[in-house]
């Protein structure tokens, strides 16, 4: 009974200072909790979905749900036709994307170059090739295209290129950075690949921000597989997409049982991404974290001045109140339930504007970066974390100042000593 009377009355004290109080301090207060919260949210989730959305991309424009390379001691997939033949086959299987992949090197300005001891403006590379149509409808790479367009069905003596590959887009002067000094579509180079030469015509210039695919040039697979010998028919990549999350691990399953990964390496998407890219992700995470915390602490030192001088102003009236009978632990909660209300409303309204209108923003509209397309990348586990942390921080900088104040002399208190 006591401990509910205590609540009755702290309730009661809370309410008449919420609404006979300053409001301009409540409305300060509250706005400062919400833009703590949407500090902790919105950084940390932006720092995070900078390296979240470059894996998304390069699952997404090159390696799908699970991908298939050579093994170790390999240069190229053996058996590719009955692999490819297995996983036409499966059910779990949306659609797939076989790829030649092949070291060379693009030569430009070869036709000008007069000194014979001159250096010609080359770049080595990986040159893929591939079926225009199953890429299309894999990855739809063909919409990362910023100057002329993706390759046709058939085209022979066409090529695209990544936009790293050429130094209108990556103007970086470095002896370990190889890029071509073109204009860009029209433009002929020579393809040097698998001891073959051809000239070909940039007809277009991908730009996927996927590392992987804006390093590499692009033609039809039935062209550049009699440059490299491949009359067999193995291929070095085969990109899988699942019908759904789920049918993931079934494929690698049926993969496995039928023996393929005695021919094949069979990763699954994130298997398949470099560990720097899950290192780097972490990092930012932690960098998220730090600057969040310092955002909290920031905050609970300004609740606890407010309330403090709150207290310090009303220590008359907290006199009064321990005078007349109420108990001390009352007033104190009053002051905590006050802190839970200003608590409650800042994150309320802070996970409304993180929630409802920034992250549904820039979901529509990601921060265009030069390696990625941020994003703000959040779970609700690690909301109710930050959400968790906020509120007890919140609430310790309402009681220790109340508690400091309410422990004064009750006469002394009354005169303002």
């Amino acid at each position: 009974m006591t401990i509910y009377r205590d609540l009755r009355v702290a309730f009661f004290i809370a309410l008449r200072d919420i609404v006979r109080g300053n409001r301009w301090a409540s409305a300060l207060t509250i706005l400062l909790i919400t833009l703590t919260f949407v500090n902790l949210v919105v950084v940390g989730g932006v720092l995070v979905g900078l390296i979240e959305s470059s894996s998304l991309s390069n699952r997404v424009r090159y390696s799908s749900d699970v991908i298939l390379s050579p093994l170790a001691d390999k240069s190229y997939i053996e058996q590719s036709p009955s692999i490819i033949a297995a996983i036409d086959a499966m059910a779990d299987v949306a659609q797939y994307s076989p790829r030649y992949a092949e070291p060379g090197k693009l030569t430009a300005g070869y036709k000008t170059t007069m000194d014979p001891k001159a250096i010609p403006d080359h770049a080595n590379m990986v040159v893929t090739g591939l079926d225009p149509v199953r890429e299309e409808r894999l990855t739809g790479i063909g919409t990362k295209i910023v100057e002329g367009r993706f390759l046709k069905p058939g085209e022979f003596g066409a090529i695209v290129v990544g936009a790293n590959l050429l130094r209108k887009y990556l103007p970086i002067d470095s002896p370990g950075i190889q890029t071509l000094d073109v204009k860009g579509v029209g433009e002929k180079v020579l393809l040097t690949v698998g001891g073959s030469k051809k000239e070909l015509t940039i007809v277009g210039v991908l730009k996927s921000k996927v590392g992987e695919l804006d390093q590499r040039a692009f033609m039809n697979a039935a062209e550049l597989r009699p440059l490299i010998g491949r009359n067999d028919l193995n291929v070095d990549e085969i990109a899988v997409q699942a019908r759904n999350e789920e049918a993931i691990p079934r494929i690698i399953a049926t993969l496995t049982a039928r023996g393929i990964g005695k021919f094949a390496r069979i990763q699954r998407w994130d298997e398949a991404q470099p560990k720097f890219i899950q290192d780097i992700k972490d990092t930012f995470a932690l960098l998220g974290n730090i600057i969040g915390s310092v955002g909290v602490v920031a905050s609970s030192i300004t609740i606890f001045i407010i309330v403090f001088v709150n207290a310090i102003v009303r220590r008359k009236q907290i006199g009064i109140l321990k005078a007349i009978g109420v108990n001390s632990n009352a007033i104190e909660l009053a002051y905590v339930v006050q802190s839970l209300f200003y608590a409650t409303v800042g994150i309320g309204l802070g996970l409304a504007i993180s929630f409802l209108a920034i992250k549904p923003y820039v979901d529509a509209h990601p921060i265009n970066l030069p390696f990625s397309d941020g994003i703000i990348a959040t779970t609700w586990q690690g909301t109710l974390a930050r959400l968790l942390a906020l509120l007890a921080a919140t609430l310790l900088a309402g009681y220790i100042p109340a508690k400091l104040v309410v422990r004064k002399n009750t006469i002394d208190a009354i005169l303002g000593r």
